[in-house]
């Protein structure tokens, strides 16, 4: 993987990347050097065979607090008071959520510390989240007069809307144990368990077929915006296709035999 300074990588023997982001005296926000690292990251990773699960992670006392708000008041130098530039920021800043959505891989965010506006986008986007119980969560943008209106779609496709537009409306903190209630995160365990936590999941979802996580992941978000009609023709088409993969063969047959599946993740 590429080298960096503001994103490290590491990938182990299981096919678990984790890519920590690493600019915490800017409280990791999404710079637009951090977007770039980040979008490059997900496109290597989702083509890597080598990688079967990501781990999104953060060094300091932020997982991430959002846009650095330094280089968006700088963006309104131009003559048209930054509208090209924060066009810029925020389609660059979409293709890295959806980049998340669209990588073939599983991507999990182990989050400490805070994770605010954008930052609270990027754990929303995120297949799965496990965070420690001290981290907080806020869409905080009704302070500054600027609606959160970008997380918004992500936090409104994982939480029921009226806990959604609270957040959004009022832009209080969350507690992880509240964010596990209304289902933005998965999990808020202590913080000396939480790289445990992670990784306990990491290896169980790595163990399986690649081909066929693969496929779950395409379809489930594809599904989700189709009518009931549509999402059933969608799927049953996914498993047609899934049950002729080798995988789905030698995974039943070893099911049936009573013995642990060879993948060869095709």
């Amino acid at each position: 993987m590429q080298k960096s300074h503001i994103l490290l990588f590491d990938l182990d023997g299981d096919g678990i990347l984790r890519l920590t982001l690493n600019d915490p005296g800017r409280r990791n926000a999404l710079s637009e050097a951090m977007l770039a690292e980040l979008g490059a990251a997900f496109a290597e990773a989702g083509s890597n065979a080598s990688v079967r699960v990501i781990i999104l992670a953060a060094n300091g006392p932020a997982f991430c607090a959002g846009h650095d708000l330094k280089e968006m008041t700088a963006g309104r130098a131009g003559p048209d008071r930054g509208k090209a530039y924060f066009s810029k920021v925020m389609g660059q800043c979409s293709g890295v959520m959806k980049a998340i959505v669209n990588c073939p891989k599983p991507v999990i965010a182990e989050v400490t510390g805070i994770a605010t506006a954008a930052g609270c986008q990027l754990v929303a986007s995120c297949d799965l989240a496990i965070a420690a119980n001290t981290a907080k969560f806020s869409t905080p943008g009704v302070h500054i007069g600027l609606f959160c209106s970008t997380p918004m779609v992500a936090l409104s496709r994982n939480v029921a809307g009226k806990h959604a537009m609270e957040m959004l409306l009022t832009g209080d903190m969350t507690s992880a144990n509240r964010a596990a209630e209304i289902a933005l995160i998965n999990h808020a365990v202590a913080p000396d368990l939480l790289q445990e936590t992670v990784m306990e999941m990491a290896r169980k979802i790595a163990s399986k077929s690649t081909m066929t996580l693969a496929t779950g992941k395409r379809a489930f978000y594809g599904q989700r915006e189709m009518t009931l009609p549509e999402a059933y023709d969608f799927a049953s088409s996914v498993m047609v296709e899934n049950m002729l993969a080798r995988d789905a063969e030698e995974g039943i047959g070893a099911f049936i035999e009573k013995r642990a599946p060879q993948w060869q993740d095709a």
